[in-house]
């Protein structure tokens, strides 16, 4: 998801449907047409809310000889061709800060969390060295090898199981009141000493939830209450939840029981590759 890009495309957009339109007027107010995009004010107007909001807000700057190094180690293109060839730079680049700010090591027991059909643990795994898990609601219920099934905010994990997590865009899914459950039990499933890495985590300047409008409505999702609906024709998913400072530390913040929470804003992704649009991450740690 690219909310720059796809506001830029949107300019360009033929006129509505009358289908489309009947969708987007069935979905609740307040509403608003299109993609979230940011600006370069809206993003110095997010930055500064948080650190007003208390956050501590990290400037990150990758590099792109050691992400170059990690592209080619990671064989996306040779064992992965299938995965997100449109955009594997930003895919390659969630999993490399991520591992980067996770410290992955050998003596790490890993869950890559909502992983569907990601490689990112079996990358992880082979070239960090840890054990691997990979976690789903779309996984058979339960423990089955290295798959863990079932809501993401209720693991049927032992106390302490992994000292590392990461959640690669799949954080803004968590509709209702899962986002807020998942971080609840985070105190439970790190150990000592544990971190959990976010990212892209989605914020905004407004409270908000991008969907596609004829998805939502022949779905019945529902969503939060406050928060602004940007109706994203043909983007084809139920739910993206962007948090404004203030919804971050309610809904987020507040629940991690003691947790420490960094939040990293990545200055360069650009540089990475143009398709490359990773804003924001944010690291939650057991003490």
């Amino acid at each position: 998801m690219n909310p720059t890009a796809e506001a830029d495309a949107l300019q360009a957009a033929p006129a509505p449907s009358a289908e489309v339109v009947d969708y987007f007027s069935r979905i609740r107010e307040p509403k608003a047409k299109g993609p979230i995009g940011y600006t370069p004010a809206a993003l110095e107007e997010i930055v500064r809310r948080l650190r007003d909001t208390g956050f501590r807000v990290v400037d990150l700057t990758v590099n792109p000889s050691d992400f170059r190094a990690y592209f080619e180690a990671s064989r996306y293109t040779e064992l992965y061709p299938g995965y997100y060839a449109y955009n594997i730079h930003e895919k390659a680049l969630e999993h490399f800060v991520a591992a980067t700010l996770l410290s992955l090591d050998p003596g790490d027991t890993y869950i890559d969390v909502a992983s569907e059909h990601s490689p990112a643990a079996e990358i992880y795994g082979r070239l960090f060295g840890c054990k691997t898990f990979r976690q789903d609601l779309a996984y058979p219920e339960g423990m089955n090898g290295d798959r863990i099934g079932g809501d993401a905010a209720s693991m049927p994990v032992p106390d302490g199981f992994a000292s590392k997590m990461a959640l690669h865009c799949s954080f803004e899914h968590f509709e209702g009141d899962a986002d807020m459950r998942f971080a609840r039990q985070l105190d439970r499933v790190l150990r000592k000493g544990g971190r959990a890495c976010f990212l892209p985590l989605y914020l905004f300047t407004q409270f908000a939830v991008q969907t596609d409008a004829q998805v939502a409505v022949e779905q019945s999702v529902s969503f939060d209450e406050g928060a602004i609906i940007y109706c994203h024709d043909g983007w084809a998913n139920r739910h993206a939840r962007f948090y404004d400072p203030e919804h971050l530390e309610s809904r987020f913040a507040r629940n991690l029981n003691g947790l420490d929470l960094t939040l990293y804003q990545i200055v360069n992704a650009a540089e990475i590759d143009p398709s490359c649009y990773l804003r924001f991450a944010a690291v939650a740690t057991r003490p």
